[in-house]
């Protein structure tokens, strides 16, 4: 099969407006022209590879080839860019990567900062236990992610774990954890918890390695990194914090910590396995980062 790059353009825009006239409007197309390239590319592949809906989603076709469209684009752009010189603007490389959120709010940003001026850096924040699933779609070209298997055409590097660490507002441990029988188990079975998101695990995996049990106290969803570690010194709940956060706020008596136990999340690099500069340089930057960073075996 061969498809035609401009089509290939077309279901790139589709997925990301999620409509034919958002895509027309990025392309700068009619809708009539971005819907005739769609036909044109399912008459190539020869399945449907959109859904009509509101958004419109791609089938399972569609995702395979929105995975070569992106590959296709980011190619086109490496080849422009080093025609064009190493500093031409229209030249960088667009990279989206799916990045957890306390990833973004410790190590990530750091390691990449020093390739802004040679990318345009595309982030979706995501749970780490599903942005495998956007690698997977096409819709990044890399993830943090805790999959150890490499999704289809992908690569995948051990990049450390993060450590988490049981917190509470001083006042708040005193009440819940201060007046039991030494055992912080027995806070941790009834003190109200801070949970990030709906998809938040951590302190569900953590209360049932130490209870035994999982949460049956109150679960307060605080879905900001800074709004959920302003809930806890608050006094909402207790709830597991990264370790490189957590210097400043102990030694101010913000935060207390509850108990001797971690929870350590190992965390992953996936890439697309393309040799490309830019991608090059990205994964470079964020294995150094993270294994100077995170937790590493022994």
């Amino acid at each position: 099969m061969e498809f035609d790059s401009q089509q290939l353009r077309a279901l790139a825009a589709i997925a990301a407006a999620g409509s034919l006239d958002g895509a027309a409007e990025a392309l700068r197309l009619t809708p009539s022209a971005v819907s005739q390239r769609l036909r044109a590319l399912e008459r190539a592949a020869g399945q449907v590879l959109v859904v009509r809906s509101r958004p419109i989603a791609l089938t399972a076709a569609g995702e395979v080839l929105l995975r070569l469209a992106t590959q296709v684009a980011l190619l086109e752009r490496e080849a422009g860019r080093e025609l064009a010189g190493e500093q031409a603007e229209e030249g960088r490389a667009l990279l989206a990567v799916a990045v957890n959120a306390d990833s973004l709010a410790t190590w990530f940003l750091p390691a990449v900062a020093p390739l802004a001026d040679t990318i345009e850096l595309h982030v979706r924040r995501e749970d780490e236990t599903q942005t495998s699933e956007l690698l997977r779609r096409g819709a990044v070209l890399a993830a943090v992610t805790t999959e150890t298997a490499p999704a289809a055409g992908c690569v995948a590097s051990a990049l450390g774990a993060m450590r988490y660490v049981p917190v509470a507002a001083p006042a708040f441990a005193a009440r819940w954890f201060g007046d039991g029988d030494g055992d912080p188990a027995t806070g941790f079975r009834r003190a109200p918890v801070v949970c990030f998101d709906a998809a938040d695990e951590l302190q569900e995996r953590f209360l049932r390695a130490r209870t035994g049990a999982g949460i049956t106290a109150p679960r307060h969803l605080v879905p900001t990194t800074a709004d959920y570690l302003r809930a806890i010194e608050l006094g909402f709940g207790w709830g597991l914090v990264p370790e490189l956060q957590l210097g400043e706020r102990i030694t101010r008596g913000a935060l207390v910590v509850l108990d001797d136990e971690r929870l350590d999340v190992p965390l992953q690099w996936q890439r697309w396995s393309l040799a490309t500069a830019s991608l090059t340089r990205l994964t470079e930057a964020v294995l150094a980062a993270a294994r100077a960073t995170l937790r590493q075996p022994g």
